[in-house]
């Protein structure tokens, strides 16, 4: 038998394992900033990195974002836009999935398995050449934002992208939202299933119709029983989000490729980049984590 040992320190308990496992991180860490000193006498030039997230202009005297923070927020819109489209397709394929006709089924079954097994870089750069040029260009969306007023392009630029950018962005969110819809699809047809037959016997006897029984019963339950594994999909949607660097969309990877190629300092911005999406995918799941912890179905 082995024995875990608590320490509590500042109301935080870490066991033995833990502290194991931090001590070979910070190991690890040192020994490669160690190898990078003394076997390729890399000059590290961390000083130059902060200039990449705000600078100073000179001329109107107030501060802006750089190219790193500019690649963050849209890593965060491509995510949260990509998540919303997902979450839709695969909310509607789940319940067709898990109460739905022969037919629906068949859908879809047939988009999961389709979408799975095709890699998500392939999706979009498909979706890049095909729904971008063969569609939204017919729709002329830079165009009409070209000749639209000032505030509609903050307020569009804002929450999309530019009119250099709208239909690349539209197509890499299409792209990510049906990847992921795939797999949010498979959470909650599962979550259907894993409800009580039970459940649906008690409302039928109180008079609910099938129709009133699944959105006001069956439905909330799912979600509710859901809520952290689709939470957790988020968190994928982020890493996810990198691949559409390849159709030149300027979110955090391409920003950091771009920044690599005019500075040299490869290993100053690649570690800045990893830190970047570290912070912001640990933030969540550990906001999930907490939220699991204190409402978790018992």
């Amino acid at each position: 038998m082995i024995c875990r040992y608590n320490y509590k320190i500042k109301s935080l308990k870490f066991s033995v394992i833990d502290i194991a496992v931090i001590v070979i991180i910070i190991a690890a860490v040192s020994l490669f900033f160690s190898r990078m000193n003394s076997v390729l006498e890399y000059n590290w030039e961390w000083n130059a990195i902060p200039n990449y997230f705000f600078f100073w202009d000179a001329d109107t005297g107030t501060l802006k974002t750089n190219i790193l923070v500019r690649g963050f927020v849209t890593t965060i819109k491509l995510s949260i836009w990509a998540t919303l489209i997902g979450f839709f397709l695969g909310t509607i394929s789940g319940v067709m999935g898990a109460r739905g006709s022969f037919e629906q089924r068949f859908i879809s079954r047939t988009y999961v398995e389709t979408i799975r097994n095709i890699p998500s870089l392939v999706l979009v750069i498909i979706f890049y050449y095909f729904v971008s040029s063969q569609f939204l260009d017919i729709l002329h969306l830079d165009r009409i934002l070209r000749n639209s007023s000032e505030g509609v392009q903050l307020i569009t630029g804002f929450l999309f992208a530019g009119p250099d950018q709208i239909n690349t962005f539209i197509s890499a969110i299409i792209a990510l939202g049906l990847y992921e819809g795939a797999y949010v699809s498979e959470i909650v047809r599962g979550g259907i299933i894993s409800i009580h037959q039970g459940q649906w016997e008690a409302s039928f006897s109180l008079g609910l119709s099938k129709r009133k029984t699944f959105l006001l019963v069956i439905l909330p339950q799912t979600f509710r029983k859901v809520a952290f594994p689709l939470a957790g999909q988020l968190i994928s949607t982020i890493k996810d989000s990198a691949i559409v660097s390849v159709i030149s969309i300027q979110e955090l990877t391409f920003q950091g490729m771009e920044l690599m190629a005019a500075t040299f300092l490869t290993f100053e911005v690649w570690v800045t980049i990893t830190l970047l999406y570290f912070i912001l995918t640990f933030s969540i799941s550990s906001i999930v984590a907490l939220l699991e912890r204190k409402y978790a179905i018992k």
